[in-house]
């Protein structure tokens, strides 16, 4: 494992150093999004929120987008890579009161430390994700879980799966998968959302007016049919799925 932590970290070490200006503007069009789904979720059960600790937090672009919404008291993240926590402790961001390197696995808090743990857009980048589960689930007494759900008719085409594994995704899960996996943790998914991902995530890359009307065309077929059917939409092209999950007894 812990050679696996070291691949792991200079994969992404390496990620967010050639990532440039235009990558971190991608992950902060990113971080609305999540931040969406988590203020949502939490709004919808009432969840208690003072500490909040995003795990795998990347250049803390999440974290800070949930501190500019006065999103808990205090915040904190861990993270494999260490030229993302560089990125992170550069923004210092307000009520960030700890941002620190873990190895993949395991968490040096307490039980039930944070009220509330993040993993967005993690577990799809773990072989194994089961263990960083359950060990979220020890450090938190809420979570709130992200992944794109890329086990779908589109998601199982040879180069959706070779852009996939290039930004290091290594598990394809779909709504079933990220379920069994909150029940073997010891958990319960307690709220959950589907979204098609707005306009703006599908043209972000667009070149040109060609790449840029192929962006808008997809955007409008997917979020057309989720809202005629988000269960064929589900099937069809890869959602992104957020739970909220709290203890099973």
């Amino acid at each position: 494992m812990e050679g696996g932590a070291r691949d792991l970290s200079g994969f992404y070490d390496s990620a967010y150093a050639r990532g440039g200006e235009r990558h971190a503007a991608w992950r902060e069009l990113g971080a609305r999004g999540k931040a969406d789904h988590v203020a949502s979720l939490c709004s919808q059960l009432s969840l208690p929120v003072a500490s909040v600790v995003e795990v795998g937090c990347g250049d803390g672009a999440l974290l800070a987008e949930l501190s500019r919404r006065g999103f808990g008291e205090s915040l904190a993240g861990f993270e494999i890579s260490s030229a993302a926590l560089e990125l992170a402790r550069a923004r210092a961001v307000p009520r960030v009161v700890s941002l620190e390197v873990f190895d993949g696995v395991s968490l040096p808090v307490a039980d039930g430390a944070f009220d509330l743990g993040v993993l967005s857009h993690v577990l799809e980048h773990v072989a194994s994700p089961l263990p960083l589960l359950r060990e979220a689930a020890r450090a938190c007494r809420a979570l709130v879980i992200e992944v794109p759900l890329e086990r779908n008719a589109s998601g199982g085409r040879s180069v959706k799966r070779s852009s996939s594994e290039a930004i290091g995704h290594v598990t394809a899960l779909d709504r079933a998968a990220v379920r069994a996996l909150v029940d073997q943790a010891g958990l319960r998914v307690a709220a959950e959302l589907l979204d098609p991902l707005p306009r703006e995530v599908h043209t972000f890359f667009a070149q040109s007016p060609v790449d840029q009307a192929r962006g808008l065309a997809k955007a409008a077929v997917r979020r057309g049919l989720f809202r005629v059917s988000p269960g064929a939409a589900e099937r069809a092209f890869t959602l992104h799925y957020a739970c909220a999950c709290v203890p099973a007894k």
